[in-house]
């Protein structure tokens, strides 16, 4: 079952699935983590570039997390269908 899917049963279930996605992505440091993940950097090199802090870079981490941006596929960041927004911001 795809993320959608568990968030397509109801108008609150999208509602929900939909706030989380647009505060992920409407933030400019969470779409520049994106964008190097997608170039295949890693936490702490992401963290280092951007000036952030570990707890700074695991708050937004978590919220692309929860806005279905990102997974952790066998302990490696990957980019989602969702999160692939940044390659046409």
């Amino acid at each position: 079952m795809s993320e959608w899917e568990k968030y397509s049963g109801s108008i609150e279930k999208s509602r929900e699935y939909h706030h989380r996605y647009h505060r992920a992505v409407n933030h400019p440091i969470r779409r520049e983590i994106l964008r190097l993940i997608v170039k295949g950097m890693n936490e702490e090199d992401i963290a280092k570039t951007l000036n952030l802090s570990k707890s700074d870079f695991d708050y937004h981490l978590k919220v692309l997390i929860e806005g279905f941006c990102v997974k952790r596929i066998e302990g490696k960041l990957v980019v989602t269908q969702e999160g692939m927004v940044v390659g046409h911001l």
